[in-house]
């Protein structure tokens, strides 16, 4: 294994605004005043140091050229379209890019650009919860189209996407491209029965495809707008190098979209909005550098993220058979079923917390099916997911109800 890059070690990020680490805090204050070493698994940022191109750019990058307003450059747009044929064989044009602070941001503009109020946005829920409020704090309609999960393993339910957008009242379908938390990566062949149920009955499809980078060996991630001509004119993608590089606080994102009635609109509403749209002069730096020189990191990161993915499926299977760990193909967030334990979803996600000092995500944020189960991130060095390991295996064993 290469010492060339660090995926051994945590730095706290105690009192600089993570989230995550505050709530470790919030539930368990002796962690800190013990100097435990312990961290949560929760929000989908990494626990790994920065890529070290991206560090030593970046300070190169700020010795050299004053921080002050800036759009994005053609090397920026050059990173990008190159990502994307050389890694998911994808050719776009640069003037198809343009620049948000972040997905949720992305898909927020999405529903108020493309939909009215009381129009009705499809989910496929269970799914990542700012989904949920993109619709309801814009006055939309929640379309729910459940995934079907067959003992672990989520599929689409067409049947019931096909009667959902013959409504002519449902406009847009959000669409988690690999989803989240299911961990699923669509195969194209289902991308192109959701395309074509949706273009057939006047549905535009917001494809957030943020964690399109992270597939585990053996599946291969489908852009959906890749696929011909006709999905790329009836879809808006979503992404970003924020999850596979770790630079979610760059604000840095792209929306791409190849049609440019969709693309003039989404801006004219950006413009609305924001007055002068733009990312982070920063951010941009980062994505082209992360896009350009930190392809070996990815991997690196990739390989550590898979070894913890079966780490915790051999444990599992070997010590709680009865839960259902669905196969993470995509993403680095794994979906754990705990409800054959016999465990209320609410106190499951509290003596989680206080008693076995593990921060998840717990499911039923995630929207109603999700209740009972837990999303663990994976992105971190392995050491600590082995220690969380002993610790659930306490909490579970002593609250199990046989």
């Amino acid at each position: 294994m290469s010492n060339k890059y660090n995926f051994e070690t945590v730095e706290s990020r105690f009192d600089v605004g993570s989230k995550k680490w505050d709530e470790i805090d919030q539930y368990c204050p002796e962690v800190r005043k013990k100097g435990e070493d312990i961290i949560p698994f929760s929000v989908a940022d990494m626990e790994f140091e920065t890529a070290p191109s991206i560090c030593e750019g970046m300070k190169k990058y700020i010795d050299h050229y004053v921080l002050g307003y800036s759009n994005p450059t053609p090397a920026f747009f050059n990173a990008v379209c190159d990502w994307m044929y050389s890694h998911h064989d994808w050719e776009i044009q640069p003037d198809w890019v343009l620049t948000t602070s972040g997905v949720i941001t992305a898909f927020f503009m999405a529903v108020k650009t493309f939909t009215d109020p009381g129009d009705g946005v499809v989910l496929m829920t269970p799914v990542y919860y700012p989904m949920y409020s993109a619709i309801r704090n814009n006055n939309r309609k929640l379309v729910e189209n459940p995934l079907i999960n067959h003992n672990g393993h989520y599929e689409i339910d067409f049947e019931d996407l096909e009667q959902k957008v013959k409504d002519p009242n449902t406009k847009l379908l959000i669409f988690c491209s690999p989803h989240n938390p299911a961990g699923r990566v669509w195969t194209r062949r289902e991308l192109e029965k959701v395309g074509r149920i949706c273009i057939d009955n006047h549905v535009l499809i917001a494809s957030d495809e943020i964690h399109f980078d992270l597939i585990m060996p053996g599946y291969h991630h489908t852009v959906f707008a890749s696929i011909s001509e006709e999905f790329a004119m009836h879809s808006i993608t979503m992404t970003a190098a924020s999850k596979s590089f770790n630079l979610a606080g760059m604000q840095t994102s792209c929306v791409i979209i190849p049609n440019k009635e969709l693309r003039d609109a989404f801006h004219a509403e950006q413009l609305l909005d924001e007055v002068n749209p733009k990312s982070n002069i920063l951010g941009y730096e980062a994505t082209r550098l992360a896009y350009t020189e930190c392809g070996e990191w990815f991997d690196r990161a990739l390989a550590v993220i898979d070894h913890n993915r079966q780490t915790v499926v051999d444990f599992m299977a070997k010590e709680f058979p009865e839960v259902i760990v669905t196969p993470l193909e995509g993403t680095y967030l794994l979906w754990m079923d705990i409800r054959p334990l016999g465990i209320d979803y609410k106190h499951l996600a509290e003596i989680l917390r206080t008693e076995g000092k593990l921060f998840f995500d717990d499911g039923y944020i995630f929207g109603t099916p999700g209740e009972g189960f837990e999303r663990w991130n994976l992105a971190c060095p392995t050491r600590y997911v082995e220690e969380a390991l002993l610790r659930l295996k306490g909490v579970l064993n002593k609250h199990r109800k046989d």
